[in-house]
């Protein structure tokens, strides 16, 4: 990301003050994640949309893989404390023409996706991430 656009998320994330300017960065790699996950990498931009549910259930695995057990602490760290957040984050960001909507997209996709210690309890779910790590590193 060049200076001028980490500026401009600087500025969103600022003029909201709820959640770290972190948190708005962690949103566009876990899109990229989300994006390459569903296999829509090489579409044209126009057909790469991904719905709030998607993109949270993304959220989740990218943030699991990047931070393990600590994912529930450094969310909270960022303010984000339910799946409306991430939503709250992608529509400052909408309005400050960082990302694209849909006319079908509103923040209520984003109430709640799942139950944040659910959904992101690591000793529930560290077996599914040492698989899929086991089966990366397998692969050619």
């Amino acid at each position: 990301m060049d200076d001028g656009f980490l500026q401009e998320i600087e500025a969103v994330a600022e003029a909201d003050g709820r959640y770290s300017r972190a948190a708005y960065l962690f949103i566009f790699d876990a899109l990229k994640h989300t994006v390459e996950k569903l296999g829509k990498t090489s579409m044209p931009s126009e057909q790469r949309h991904v719905s709030g549910r998607d993109l949270v259930y993304g959220i989740s695995e990218y943030a699991l893989n990047r931070f393990g057990p600590m994912t529930l602490t450094v969310f909270e760290h960022w303010g984000v404390t339910q799946t409306r957040n991430f939503g709250e984050i992608v529509f400052n960001l909408v309005e400050g023409n960082l990302m694209s909507r849909t006319d079908d997209d509103c923040i209520e996709d984003f109430d709640g996706v799942f139950d944040f210690a659910h959904e992101l309890d690591w000793g529930r779910r560290r077996d599914e991430f040492r698989r899929s790590a086991t089966a990366s590193a397998a692969s050619p």
